[in-house]
C-alpha cells in the first residue's frame, strides 16, 4: 500500500476514493480499522471513520488507531481527509486530529486545503467559498451538528489547535510546486504546524500534491488528492491495474437524512415522479414509524422509492429543541440503519444514501467492512460495491446534480 488515508466520515471517504480511482490508483475503502492485513494489490487504502461529530478525544483515538494500521501496511504517505465544507466546531475535530497525527508522525510542513473547485469549493486568502458564497453564507451556517459560521479557515483552526497556522496564498500556488515548497519551508521556520493553502482551480490542487511529495502527512478535502496518483506514477510505483465495474440489477431504494440545499432540491425533484415518504422527527421519536413499516413500504413500490427526513433547517431546529439534538439524531440514524438492513434482507441490491451521518449509520447497520470504489456518478460521488449482491452510492449532503438519485440508480445498475 502506497497511500494511507484516514477519513472522518463514510461519504467523504468515498469521495476521496473516487478521486484516487479516477487518477489510476487501485483503491479500497475500509469501514473502520480492519482486523487483519490488506489484500495484495491495494495501492490506496482509506480507513473510513465516523469521527466528524463525536467528542474530539474519541476522534483522536480512532484516527491514531487507523494510522497505526496503515503504517503496518507499509504506506509511504498519509492523508487526513475531512469535508470540503470543513465541518467542525470551535472545539474540533479537524485541527485536533491533525495535530495528533502530526505528533505521531513527527510531521512538518503539513498542508490544510479543503478546496475542490470542481465541486464548487475554493479557498482564497485563507477563506473557504462554496460557489460564489463564503462558507458562512452558503447554508452551512445552518448545519444541525457543525454550523460553519466563520469562513476563515486559519481562524477556525486557531480555535482547535495549540500551535499556530500559516498560509500559502494563491499567487504562490500559481507559481508552481517549487514556489509552494519554499513557502511551506518558510511557514515551518516561522513555527506554523499547519499551513492553509489557497486553491481556486483544480490545477492548484495538483500543484499542492506535487509540492507535498516526500512529506509524511497532508490534510484536506478529496481534491487535495488530485495530484497524488501522478506523483506515485512518475516514481514508477503504480501497477495500472485499477479494477473494472459491473453493476447490479434488482430493487433499489433511497434513504436521505441530509438537510443541505442540494439534497432538499434533489428530494423535491425526485418526489415529483417517484414514490416518496417523508419522516417527521416527532413520529420517529414517538415510535409511530418503525423500520419494518418503512422497508415494507419501499419494497412494495414500483420505481425508485425515497424515504427522507430532509426538511427545512428551521423545521429541523424546532424538532431538535423539542427532543434534543443528540437524541433526535441518534433515533433517526438508528431508524435508517435498521431500515437499510431490512431492505437488503428483503432483496434490495442497490442502496442510495444522502448525508454523511445517514450514510455512516447505513454502512454500520449493514455491518460492511470494505467497499470497492467504482466509477463516478457525479463529481465527488462514486458507485461502490459492498459484495456480490449489493452496490451503494453514499452521497455527501451538498453533492450531486438535481437528478442525482435517478443517475445513481442507473449507474449502480451498470448503465
Amino acid at each position: 500500500m502506497l497511500l494511507g488515508c484516514i477519513g472522518d466520515d463514510f461519504t467523504g471517504s468515498s469521495d476521496l476514493g473516487n478521486t484516487l480511482t479516477k487518477g489510476g490508483m487501485a483503491c479500497v475503502q475500509y469501514v473502520g480499522v480492519p482486523d487483519g492485513p490488506a489484500a495484495s494489490g491495494v495501492e490506496a487504502g482509506i480507513v473510513a471513520l465516523k469521527s466528524r461529530s463525536i467528542p474530539a478525544d474519541e476522534a483522536v483515538r480512532l484516527s491514531l488507531e487507523a494510522l497505526e494500521w496503515l503504517k503496518a501496511q507499509g504506506c509511504r504517505q498519509f492523508l487526513f481527509k475531512y469535508c470540503s465544507t470543513f465541518d467542525s466546531t470551535e472545539k474540533g475535530n479537524i485541527g485536533t486530529v491533525a495535530e495528533a497525527l502530526i505528533d505521531a508522525l513527527e510531521a512538518r510542513q503539513v498542508l490544510v486545503c479543503p478546496a475542490f473547485p470542481a465541486t464548487g469549493r475554493s479557498v482564497y486568502q485563507g477563506h473557504l467559498f462554496v460557489g460564489d458564497r463564503l462558507l458562512s453564507e452558503s447554508g452551512m451556517e445552518n448545519h444541525p451538528l457543525t454550523p460553519m459560521t466563520d469562513p476563515d479557515i486559519r481562524r477556525w483552526l486557531g480555535h482547535q489547535i495549540s500551535g499556530s497556522v500559516g498560509h500559502v496564498p494563491c499567487g504562490i500556488v500559481a507559481a508552481g510546486p517549487e514556489a509552494v515548497r519554499q513557502a511551506m519551508q518558510a511557514a515551518d521556520a516561522a513555527g506554523h504546524r499547519l499551513i492553509v493553502a489557497d486553491a481556486i482551480h483544480d490545477a492548484d490542487l495538483v500543484t499542492l500534491g506535487r509540492a507535498a511529495e516526500g512529506l509524511p502527512l497532508l490534510t484536506g478535502g478529496s481534491g487535495i488528492a488530485l495530484g497524488l496518483p501522478g506523483v506515485f506514477r512518475s516514481a514508477g510505483l503504480l501497477s495500472g491495474t485499477a479494477g473494472t465495474w459491473a453493476g447490479n440489477s434488482g430493487k433499489a431504494a433511497i434513504l436521505s437524512g441530509s438537510c443541505s440545499k442540494a439534497t432538499r432540491a434533489q428530494v423535491a425533484l425526485h418526489a415529483k415522479t417517484h414514490p416518496a415518504r417523508e419522516l417527521a422527527t416527532d413520529d420517529v421519536m414517538s415510535g409511530a414509524i418503525t423500520a419494518g413499516d418503512l422497508a415494507e413500504w419501499a419494497l412494495s413500490q414500483d420505481g425508485l422509492p425515497l424515504i427522507y427526513t430532509s426538511a427545512d433547517p428551521a423545521v429541523v431546529r424546532a424538532a431538535q429543541s423539542r427532543h434534543g439534538l443528540a437524541a433526535s439524531a441518534t433515533a433517526i440514524e438508528g431508524l435508517f440503519a435498521e431500515t437499510a438492513r431490512l431492505l437488503v434482507a428483503g432483496g434490495a441490491t442497490r442502496l442510495i444514501t444522502a448525508g454523511g451521518e445517514t450514510s455512516g449509520a447505513v454502512v454500520e447497520g449493514l455491518s460492511l467492512d470494505r467497499l470497492e470504489i467504482g466509477p463516478e456518478i457525479d463529481p465527488g460521488v462514486p458507485a461502490m460495491r459492498a459484495g456480490p449482491d449489493l452496490v451503494l452510492a453514499l452521497k455527501s449532503g451538498n453533492f450531486g446534480a438535481p437528478d442525482f438519485f435517478a443517475k445513481a440508480a442507473a449507474r449502480l445498475e451498470g448503465v
